[in-house]
């Protein structure tokens, strides 16, 4: 088909293919480039504020570990623990304490696959990894590497993470996203963990071995990451390692789950400390040199900065356009300066924030121990803030507990599945219900009346069945609490003509079982 092109962010050169058009008028000239603005006494002006608000946040939040470095000119100028690493107990958070960095994941994945490369056309290598493709056959022959590392391949937003929830594993996972429905491709921004951790396998199959391993030998080993590992049992087998905690109803902090992400190891399987990770950021800010030994091209590195689709129109607290590269959010200050960050969060609990200027030579590393009230972000921004302007111009820690909340209620029903309606009708005899039914994408469903001659029905789902019992509403209608990293309280259940539709898992029409 003919191809339009624009080419540089601030349209540099245009490309007209199949127009006709043959000239256009001088452009403009360019503003001057940026120039660094922020001076070492502003840095250590931030510094010096940096402990106290960390100790503030953990006080008024309860998150009972963070673990912090600041890197600057090459060096590392912060480095610092705070708290325990597991409530109830007196292990302390060091600088080599291990922490789950969930989506902090991507760029350190993206800063693998660079490494691997020879030159910054290599990421528009097709992706092709057996068992995996997307629903259009012309997409899936056309998916490439930086496609699937900008989220910009069409695939729904968190495709695949559900299936993780009920316990399936990669292979599968990957299998079945060709069921998912596409938006537009490479002009459609949602962010799918399942689709970058494609690509970055097919990367290590392409070069013969696992993802482990390939991290292993492009940027852990030559990098001194001595601590920093894509797979779950390396964390959990570590002494020194922070436990993921969630917030209880009375406000304590409890390590009451385990998140393992292996199956989406490298878009939220690494874990890492700060010590480990100011090293990889001296990198990142030398693009790509780390104690004077190259370790990852600059210009494969460099290429995961730019941006590679809109992600966010401005909106508060910024204000700025937000931009995904390759495993990174890019974005742009008022003064022209690149921006690079990236949060991570497990509801499981973690929470992380990675951020940097380049052209200052400044970033900084969060990592925390508790599910996300806006912790990690809010150090990150207060730190930034202060160095640009001498002290904080926004209360940044309320304004992210704000954000984090209103994410955690996307998803949730708008019925109250816990107050059935006046007049609700009444379910028909158990063996209406029970039976086993099967989905293409989510596999196979059970209802079972309960065993004993007690009343009511239980759903089982998944590969090692969870155990869903079901609550009456109305009618043909249920409901049961949901659970996992995604779990968005009471959805509901309704059974019709042999069906079984189950409404947080049918986002994207795939959450309807038939009956065998």
């Amino acid at each position: 088909m003919p191809t339009l092109r624009v080419l540089g962010a601030a349209g540099a050169a245009v490309v007209f293919a199949a127009t006709g058009v043959t000239g256009a008028a001088a452009a403009p000239s360019p503003p001057p480039a940026p120039k660094p603005q922020i001076t070492d006494a502003e840095v250590d002006t931030a510094l010096a504020r940096l402990t106290g608000f960390v100790t503030d946040a953990m006080r008024s939040t309860g998150v009972p570990g963070i673990s912090v470095a600041v890197v600057h000119d090459d060096k590392v100028v912060y480095l610092k623990g705070f708290g325990v690493r597991r409530t109830g107990e007196n292990g302390k958070v060091g600088p080599d304490t291990v922490f789950q960095i969930a989506s902090l994941s991507k760029p350190i994945s993206s800063t693998v696959v660079a490494g691997t490369l020879k030159n910054p056309a290599d990421w528009e290598h097709r992706t092709e990894l057996p068992g995996f493709a997307l629903k259009d056959p012309w997409v899936t022959d056309h998916l490439t590497t930086a496609d699937l590392f900008s989220h910009r391949s069409g695939l729904p937003d968190h495709a695949g993470d559900l299936l993780e929830d009920l316990g399936y594993d990669q292979s599968y996972i990957l299998d079945h996203l060709r069921l998912e429905p596409l938006a537009p491709f490479r002009v459609s921004y949602a962010y799918t963990n399942f689709g970058l951790t494609a690509a970055a396998e097919a990367v290590a199959r392409q070069h013969g071995t696992s993802w482990q391993k390939l991290a292993d030998d492009t940027l852990f080993k030559p990098a001194g990451m001595t601590r920093t590992s894509t797979e779950f049992s390396a964390f959990a087998n570590t002494p020194d390692h922070a436990a993921t905690h969630v917030k209880n109803p009375d406000g304590t902090w409890s390590p009451r789950f385990v998140r393992d992400p292996d199956a989406q190891a490298p878009a939220g399987g690494v874990s890492s400390t700060a010590t480990d990770m100011a090293r990889w950021l001296r990198l990142q800010l030398a693009g790509g040199t780390l104690d004077g030994k190259r370790i990852v091209p600059a210009d494969t590195l460099a290429t995961t900065h730019l941006p590679q689709i809109l992600s966010q129109a401005p909106t508060p607290p910024l204000d700025h356009t937000g931009f995904y590269g390759l495993g990174w959010n890019v974005s742009y200050d008022d003064a022209g300066r690149l921006r690079l960050s990236h949060s991570g969060a497990f509801e499981l609990g973690a929470n992380t924030n990675v951020t940097m200027l380049p052209l200052e030579k400044l970033g900084i590393i969060v990592l925390t121990n508790g599910a996300p009230v806006g912790v990690a972000d809010a150090i990150a921004e207060d730190f930034f803030d202060t160095a640009e302007h001498g002290k904080p111009t926004t209360d940044w820690l309320p304004l992210f507990a704000e954000l984090y909340a209103q994410a955690l209620d996307t998803g949730r029903s708008t019925t109250d599945y816990a107050h059935p309606p006046a007049g609700a009708k009444p379910a028909r005899a158990d063996s209406a219900y029970t039976g086993t039914y099967v989905s293409p994408y989510y596999g196979k469903l059970s209802v079972t009346a309960n065993a004993g001659g007690k009343d009511g029905l239980t759903l089982s789902l998944g590969p090692k069945p969870m155990r869903f019992p079901l609550t009456h509403y109305d009618g043909d209608t249920f409901s049961y609490v949901t659970a996992g990293e995604n779990a968005v309280g009471r959805t509901g259940v309704v059974f019709k003509d042999g069906t079984v539709r189950i409404e947080y898992l049918d986002a994207t029409h795939l959450g309807t079982f038939t009956k065998q």
